[in-house]
């Protein structure tokens, strides 16, 4: 009995410090502003601006990821490997080929740097 009143309060328990966490540091930048604003400073602009490089950093190791996890399948499927040796596959290939994006970004940039 008890067992499912701790599986039902560990989520709720969870979800409302997430939701806290959140509205917390909303509140504090909120009072922030304004309290640079009655001094008569400028509030900082905390909005994302695009920032070309990090979309390439992302994005070529998400790529580079998914390679990874396609050829890790395709093997572990053709060789029909125990499961211990599927799982040191999957995570070996995913972090070897997410590293070749990675590199692949920092060889892009050397060549063009951002303005």
């Amino acid at each position: 009995m008890h067992e499912g009143i701790v599986a039902l309060f560990i989520p709720i328990t969870i979800s409302l410090g997430v939701f806290m966490m959140i509205w917390g540091i909303r509140y504090l930048e909120n009072k922030e502003n304004m309290a640079m604003i009655e001094r008569g400073m400028e509030p900082k602009k905390n909005r994302r601006e695009s920032d070309p490089s990090r979309t390439l950093k992302n994005g070529l190791l998400f790529v580079g990821a998914g390679i990874g996890l396609l050829l890790a399948i395709i093997i572990t499927q053709t060789l029909q490997l125990d499961e211990d040796s599927e799982t040191g596959i999957f995570f070996a290939l995913i972090a070897i080929f997410g590293g070749l994006g990675m590199l692949g970004a920092y060889a892009y940039e050397r060549k063009n740097p951002p303005v």
